[in-house]
């Protein structure tokens, strides 16, 4: 008994490495496998079996922590360059001495779970009882927890997706180093604007307003009325469609695919571009002298990711200031973000600016909309807050799809209204705007739309009139037969439509 207590101990010691999140302490098959294992192969399979345990516990502690913090699994393939970015952080907020624990940490981690790990391998390699013995022991371990084991090889699942997931990753970094970069050494890119940039992506915007008569009704009105007051202030508009390689959610596919000029439609190819050294739309606009930003409200954890997008100045929501009450899900209403956007970047003087602005008013749950106000009386937001309490109840609006339907309705049209707004407010001195939607809402709200979205380019006659060897059309409308350009493509469209001399797309 007293040679067998090891073994159980060493055994629990595996198990705690095995187990998966979500199955907490239960046990898996894989278990009385690798224990055999360790019998069979003596002290030859001592060392690969501790080194491999090793990896799996490194690989589920930074999916903790990756979890805790970004949302989203640890990918070996692209996240390792995070691992400075997080260090930074961690210096800025707490100071060097803080770093220097967090790496002592980690080295004192590592070692005392490798010892325990080669501990644990010692008793099942080393004959302190009889072989036979040890494969009877394996056995009735076997037995005695098959009832409570999971119903499949749990932690086989989770090692061969996190493989996949790098594989893919390495096999997505290869294809897009081996594509080239068309824009690479080009002179002149960007260089017939003269002011100041905003891409302003808005969330869920979808040909379906154009398409399906119950949205199409109200947001074609509110483009139609924005349009004329646009053209009576002296601005230029031209519109047109794209196809999105999302729907329904993941908007950062779509910002990847249009700054970058690569089709990014899941997440290893994200990850792969961002670690491929690929120079995107930002990037060049920094190159070509000016100052580059994000303003991204629904970001309320770090995004250590930004570091590879070529942004000069990010403003994550709590950046922003705001001081009202939430949206349910939405930080902040569109008209706040738009208003931060000009105190926060647009007021500075020297190099114009060239931003990303992601607009988020229309993201689900699309209850309570918010309604515009003076844009002198948006000061901290918090004359926000009464509308953010008003109305329907999520639970009332999400008990009838009629009532989504509204809600998504008003949302887009608030959106609309905002960003419109906007560029009215600017007329004198208007930036070259670039509006789009992200992608489409779900199939189940927008039947009609498949995953177009639509564009717009406002501002001055001349730089919007650029825009007309897209295909797009004048004003705010698209016309109805017009074809969609995959998203990635406008990437160049854009250097090459604003270069000096103009290039053809």
């Amino acid at each position: 008994m007293r040679n067998a207590l090891p073994l159980v101990v060493s055994a629990l010691v595996f198990q705690l490495v095995l187990m998966v999140p979500g199955s907490l302490i239960r046990p898996t098959p894989e278990l009385p496998v690798l224990l055999l294992l360790l019998v069979l192969g003596g002290g030859i399979a001592r060392l690969p079996v501790a080194a491999g345990l090793l990896l799996l516990a490194g690989q589920k502690i930074a999916d903790l922590i990756m979890v805790s913090s970004l949302g989203r699994p640890f990918n070996i393939a692209a996240d390792l360059s995070l691992a400075d970015a997080g260090l930074r952080l961690v210096g800025g907020t707490f100071g060097p001495f803080a770093v220097f624990g967090a790496i002592l940490a980690t080295f004192i981690a590592t070692l005392g779970i490798s010892g325990a790990l080669w501990w644990a391998t010692g008793p099942w390699t080393q004959p302190a009882i009889g072989r036979r013995a040890r494969i009877i022991l394996v056995m009735a371990i076997g037995l005695a927890l098959w009832p409570a084991m999971t119903p499949r090889p749990e932690t086989a699942h989770y090692v061969v997706e996190r493989a996949g997931i790098a594989a893919g990753t390495l096999a997505a970094q290869r294809d897009f180093r081996a594509a080239g970069d068309p824009m690479a050494g080009r002179q002149g890119l960007l260089g017939a604007i003269d002011r100041d940039v905003l891409v302003i992506f808005v969330e869920s915007y979808g040909r379906t307003s154009f398409t399906t008569p119950f949205y199409a009704e109200t947001h074609l009105a509110t483009l139609r009325r924005a349009e004329s007051e646009l053209a009576q202030a002296g601005l230029a508009m031209r519109s047109g469609f794209l196809t999105s390689p999302t729907q329904g959610g993941q908007s950062w596919l779509a910002h990847a695919s249009f700054a970058s000029g690569l089709w990014i439609a899941d997440q290893s190819h994200y990850q792969a571009v961002l670690t491929s050294g690929r120079q995107g739309l930002f990037h060049y606009a920094r190159r070509e002298g000016f100052r580059t930003a994000a303003v991204m409200p629904a970001i309320t954890r770090p995004w250590p990711e930004a570091a590879h997008m070529g942004f000069d100045h990010i403003l994550t929501a709590p950046d922003l200031g705001y001081r009202g009450l939430p949206f349910n899900w939405v930080t902040m209403p569109d008209q706040f973000t738009l208003a931060a956007a000009d105190r926060l970047l647009r007021q500075e003087d020297g190099l114009p600016l060239f931003a990303q602005i992601a607009l988020i008013s229309s993201h689900a749950p699309w209850v309570p909309v918010p309604h515009l106000i003076d844009w002198d009386e948006v000061g901290d937001g918090s004359v926000f807050s009464d509308m953010a309490v008003a109305g329907e109840s999520l639970q009332e609006v999400w008990r009838d799809r009629d009532n989504i339907r509204r809600h998504y309705r008003m949302a887009i049209d608030y959106a609309l209204k905002a960003v419109t707004g906007y560029a009215l407010r600017h007329a004198d001195e208007v930036p070259l705007i670039i509006v789009l939607g992200d992608h489409q809402t779900t199939q189940r709200l927008a039947p009609d739309g498949g995953r177009d979205v639509p564009m717009h380019v406002i501002g001055p006659v001349a730089l919007v009139r650029r825009s007309a060897g897209w295909g797009f059309t004048p004003g705010l409308i698209p016309a109805d037969d017009s074809p969609a350009i995959p998203m990635d493509r406008m990437r160049d469209l854009i250097l090459q439509g604003f270069s000096t001399p103009e290039t053809p797309g």
